[in-house]
């Protein structure tokens, strides 16, 4: 796999941009494996590669943008035989993730999501506002083009939206945590991993698929895997939980069993949404009261030096990052 610092080479615009069509085109024939219909038009619960698109904006560069466009563009081919309103629909999905990128540059995104306002930009400006874009362009075509009945704007359109946005809710951090994985977890960590991920395969299956509609049995995992392993356990439970339901969904079992296809949508959409949130905020919030915490630990231990070294009378020792060549000391806490 080509890393990330090789893609960034001047030369690796055009490695760039295949890759991410390549990885737009896989995630998208993983989102269409599952579909439900609503007022006739086909629609999936999660649009994988929104997600992917905004992490590769994120992560890339903007310049990658083609690669979206390409994505797309063999997505369609590989459904229908393209006509004009295809260009609409390119535009939408191209649109969206480059807007949601803007918009989170514009806000001081950074990429570990370890701030509250990080996982909250991602949220309303990267998801929920972002893509409005691509779903209004997409069913206005489809209105327009005669394809869908205009009373079956708004049901459809509601779909799409939160396909879209649950794309980068579940998957654009998990893209983001992988770009980041540098160490394994400690010896010690590992049997609770392993404790959490055999809990996980036994008790979303059966949240899912259960008669009794036990769907909130998911709830203490992600907070189980947000206190002890942050962003890296809830986003992964979070993803298993939504991809358990999005199958018990269209399947028409478990919670979901006797109702018609508008009611799946909006029970698996509401879940879906409810489930990305915690994970995604609950774990910002713990990483940053822990890297606050570790801040301030390290400043008690450097206010104790100083003194031990007052005390005897002693010049204190130079702080690590006040350097020789007199640049000015960054401080703690800020972007």
């Amino acid at each position: 796999m080509v890393g990330t610092e090789e893609l960034r080479r001047p030369g690796g615009r055009a490695v760039r941009i295949l890759a991410v069509a390549a990885s737009y085109y896989v995630a998208a024939r993983l989102g269409l494996l599952r579909e439900l219909t609503v007022e006739g038009a086909v629609v999936t619960p999660i649009w994988p590669p929104t997600g992917v698109a905004v992490a590769a904006l994120l992560l890339l560069g903007p310049g990658c943008w083609p690669g979206i466009t390409l994505g797309a563009f063999f997505t369609v081919l590989s459904l229908t035989t393209p006509d004009v309103a295809v260009l609409g629909v390119l535009l939408g999905n191209t649109a969206a993730p480059v807007c949601a990128a803007l918009l989170l540059r514009r806000a001081r995104f950074r990429t570990d999501l370890g701030r509250l306002r990080d996982g909250l930009a991602l949220v309303f400006l990267g998801a929920l506002t972002a893509m409005l874009i691509s779903a209004t362009v997409g069913v206005g075509l489809l209105v327009l083009t005669g394809s869908l009945a205009p009373h079956g704007f708004w049901p459809v359109w509601l779909a799409w939206w939160v396909g879209d946005a649950m794309g980068v809710l579940l998957v654009t951090p998990l893209l983001l945590l992988l770009h980041r994985a540098r160490r394994p977890l400690p010896r010690g960590r590992w049997r609770e991993a392993t404790a959490l991920a055999v809990v996980a395969c036994g008790l979303v299956p059966l949240a899912a698929y259960s008669s009794l509609s036990m769907l909130f049995l998911v709830y203490p995992l992600i907070i189980w895997a947000a206190l002890r392993f942050q962003l890296a356990g809830s986003v992964l439970c979070a993803l298993a939980a939504s991809v358990a339901a999005t199958l018990a969904a269209t399947d028409g079992a478990g919670a979901f069993a006797g109702l018609n296809r508008i009611e799946v949508m909006a029970k698996l959409q509401a879940f879906n949404g409810a489930l990305a949130l915690t994970a995604l905020l609950l774990s910002a919030v713990i990483t940053e009261q822990r890297n606050t915490r570790r801040s301030v630990e390290k400043a008690c231990q450097e206010l104790a030096e100083v003194l031990e070294h007052l005390t005897a009378g002693e010049p204190p020792p130079p702080r690590p990052q006040d350097g020789a060549d007199g640049d000015r000391p960054r401080q703690a806490g800020l972007p």
